[in-house]
């Protein structure tokens, strides 16, 4: 979707009261970032990252942010994902204003609503997959018999049911980052968040994994946000948004 600016007219309807309009008669928007800015100290200077940043992701969508090094992608991902908070802006997930929110609030938003992957993988070694899979759920409070078949399950989904015992040491690139979307899946999260998702993996592998999130994405109405380099999975996406030097480029 391009990205639209509120008028003062539409600036009386809640963007929570749109989400949920049972009348709406397009689909309902899973991120909207609201003129996100970013700046940081540097001595007495303050140094701008992100400058005016909008855009809509629609429920189900899969949304790519590309552009240069130090172009600000993954300030942004970080910022829409409620880890860093904009200098300026709002931004709403699934209609949720979540920069008002409280620290602890924000955490729990987290912890319920979004999929995290990261290009390193960031699995425990000395877990094997199912159990680095269960311990996402734990965080979750999902403990006991009822984690360890969701687990089995999120594992299946992503292709490693004969892989569960092993460790990561044990598996290839691709497998670790299966792994990796697996864990991100449980709870059954409505938003996915990727940086740089293929950076470590080799092209088959990368593809996979790509088209797993899109399978996901369209079957199970996920919202996907992908900071990717990779001009390889550009097919995937429903609409490539382009930084350079911390603005959308148009």
């Amino acid at each position: 979707m391009i990205p639209t600016e509120v008028n003062e007219a539409q600036s009386t309807i809640s963007p929570k009261a749109a989400y949920y309009s049972p009348n709406a008669k397009v689909k309902p928007i899973g991120i909207q970032s609201c003129g996100v800015e970013m700046a940081y100290k540097s001595g007495r200077q303050s140094v701008k990252v992100l400058e005016n940043i909008n855009f809509e992701v629609e429920q189900g969508d899969i949304q790519l942010l590309m552009g240069p090094s130090g172009s600000g992608k993954t300030t942004l991902l970080s910022i829409i994902a409620g880890l860093l908070t904009p200098t300026a802006g709002k931004v709403f997930l699934l209609g949720e204003e979540i920069t008002k929110l409280s620290r602890t609030q924000l955490a729990e938003f987290r912890l319920h609503n979004i999929g995290f992957i990261f290009q390193g993988f960031n699995l425990f070694p000395a877990l094997t997959a199912l159990e680095n899979v269960e311990l996402a759920l734990h965080l979750k409070g999902i403990r006991g018999r009822n984690a360890r078949e969701e687990a089995k399950t999120r594992l299946e989904q992503v292709g490693l049911q004969d892989k569960i015992n092993l460790l990561p040491q044990d598996l290839s690139g691709g497998q670790k980052q299966r792994v990796a979307v697996a864990r991100a899946l449980t709870g059954e999260p409505p938003l996915i968040m990727a940086d740089e998702p293929t950076a470590a993996l080799d092209s088959s592998s990368g593809r996979g994994v790509i088209d797993l999130l899109k399978t996901l994405a369209k079957q199970g109405n996920t919202t996907v946000l992908m900071v990717t380099h990779d001009p390889r999975i550009m097919d995937v996406a429903d609409s490539i948004l382009t930084l350079e030097d911390g603005r959308i480029k148009n």
